[in-house]
């Protein structure tokens, strides 16, 4: 194996083509080639895929490692648990289990480079100048755009190695362009991509008996000459989407989102910054252990999968594939060949909408995964109460003086909380206000006999304005801990609130602001 500074280690050369090769079909990294592929190309061109298109003129938004002196020209980047914000690097730190001596751990380290696409039109000097567009005599248009090319560089260490010290390998990706002629000597299509520096360090340390703590890190050691240019400029130099696969031999790894009880102190002391570590794996796996992380910028589930029904990527994994395939079908004769132009990724997406099969469209309309069991009927309503949906059905009802027990403790509105997503199922924006206190605002009762908590939190600048307005969060009762009478102050009105100090929209003549609970002006 290779030495890299010093400590044992080997690096793969980086992949620099659309298709990153995975070893045989029973390559642990293979069960995340779609899921990883996914996030590489997250945002890198939305619908309607057309140069022209607002949304498709600022771009890479997740992962995104830039020189060190442009991320910090207005001071020290703030560490984050996922990569929405500009940074100059990613870690990650995971709980691994040593399964055998010899054990060895496998880093991918996966990323887009810009590539700058520029068309150049034949002068009468005969000389190539740049320009925006060009039609060549056969009617395709060629438009100057900013493309990306694909890497993924490969580490690989025995664990021995990382429990002795530090392991670094480069991990940036070399420059380079390329000229294609145009028909007819039309001109010419250039497409040049600037050095992009990186690095990759690794290192574990014993957390317990066949117990490490696994720390990957990856920076951009590029140096911007201008840290105040553009951030498009500075763009050129970056690692984009990136994101790191681990895996190896003799290795298991604990799930940093759902650990084993004994082991989820030791979890809580891992550091993530600009990443969202989470199991990779089969959908029919189960449990908190699992072969191989995908330390993603974007937050995902242990096991994240690609839906079976997805003919192909639209680089849009926050949408729904029928809703873009559909719109995309909609786009006129103009509109498509403007995408097509704009970058071969978005034109394989008009082919494959254009060609796409019945029985493949209507896949995509929805599939039911799995069936729970049937909940046991709620009681009968009592024949004076009228149904949910008949007028009269919320006589009674009371959101801020409704009360519902928790622990054998009365909740209502003014009730102060400790808030307790439920691991499994949580909404993700749940999950960030764990163990924040918070006060009841009101009690709700949905059409399936459902009771749900509506709270602001406490340290939350704007909770007397979300209050007023009606914006909370919703909790079910088995998801708080109330807070003893003690550790509360004395509550406020729930019925009458202050009015926030900030100023506020005027409301309609004639009616109540919207989101009030009592429909008071």
């Amino acid at each position: 194996m290779a030495r890299t500074g010093g400590v044992r280690g080997a690096a793969g050369a980086a992949v620099a083509d659309d298709d990153a090769s995975y070893a045989g079909s029973g390559d642990a990294f293979a069960q995340l080639s779609g899921v990883a592929d996914a996030v590489l190309y997250e945002g890198y061109l939305l619908y309607p895929y057309r140069r022209s298109s607002t949304k498709n003129r600022v771009r890479w938004q997740f992962g995104v490692l830039l020189p060190r002196n442009w991320a910090e020209a207005e001071g020290p980047v703030t560490p984050g648990i996922s990569g929405s914000a500009d940074s100059w690097y990613q870690q990650t730190e995971c709980l691994l289990r040593v399964q055998r001596p010899g054990a060895v751990v496998q880093v991918r380290v996966r990323y887009l480079q810009m590539q700058h696409k520029q068309v150049q039109k034949t002068g009468a000097d005969g000389r190539c100048h740049p320009v925006e567009s060009l039609r060549t005599d056969d009617g395709t248009a060629h438009l100057t755009f900013d493309e990306a090319v694909p890497h993924e560089v490969r580490f690989e260490w025995p664990l021995e190695d990382l429990l002795r010290g530090e392991c670094v390998a480069t991990a940036g990706a070399p420059p380079g362009e390329e000229a294609q002629p145009l028909p007819g000597g039309a001109g010419r299509v250039v497409r040049r991509r600037e050095e992009v520096r990186a690095r990759t360090t690794a290192a574990a340390e014993p957390v317990a008996d066949g117990l490490c703590r696994l720390r990957v890190r990856t920076e951009n050691t590029g140096h911007a000459p201008d840290a105040g240019a553009a951030r498009g400029d500075a763009l050129r130099q970056a690692l984009l989407a990136a994101h790191t696969l681990l895996g190896g031999e003799g290795v298991e790894f604990v799930s940093p989102t759902d650990p084993p009880a004994g082991l989820q102190e030791s979890v809580r002391e891992c550091r993530n910054a600009f990443t969202f570590p989470v199991l990779g794996g089969e959908p029919q796996e189960t449990g908190p252990i699992g072969r191989v992380v995908l330390s993603s910028p974007i937050i995902l589930p242990d096991r994240p999968q690609v839906a079976p029904e997805s003919p192909g990527d639209l680089h849009d994994a926050a949408e729904i594939d029928e809703i873009l395939t559909l719109r995309t079908m909609l786009l006129t004769d103009e509109e498509k060949a403007e995408a097509r132009a704009t970058d071969p990724r978005a034109a394989r997406i008009l082919d494959r909408v254009d060609t796409m099969p019945d029985e493949v469209f209507a896949r995509l309309h929805g599939a039911i995964r799995s069936l729970t069991p049937v909940a046991p009927a709620a009681p009968e309503v009592p024949a004076e109460r009228p149904a949910w949906w008949q007028e009269g059905a919320d006589e009674g009802l009371s959101p801020t003086t409704d009360t519902v027990f928790v622990d054998g403790v009365p909740v209502r509105g003014g009730s102060r909380v400790r808030l307790r997503p439920r691991v499994r199922g949580a909404d993700a924006q749940d999950m960030f206000l764990a163990g924040r206190s918070a006060r009841v605002a009101a009690l709700f009762h949905d059409v399936d006999g459902s009771v749900h908590l509506a709270v602001t939190v406490d340290d939350d600048p704007a909770a007397e304005l979300h209050g007023w307005y009606g914006r909370f969060h919703y909790f079910r009762p088995d998801e708080v801990e109330p807070l003893a009478h003690a550790d509360a102050p004395a509550p406020a009105d729930p019925v009458h609130p202050p009015r926030p100090q900030s100023p506020r929209p005027r409301r309609p003549a004639g009616g109540p602001e919207e989101g009030r609970l009592d429909g008071r002006p």
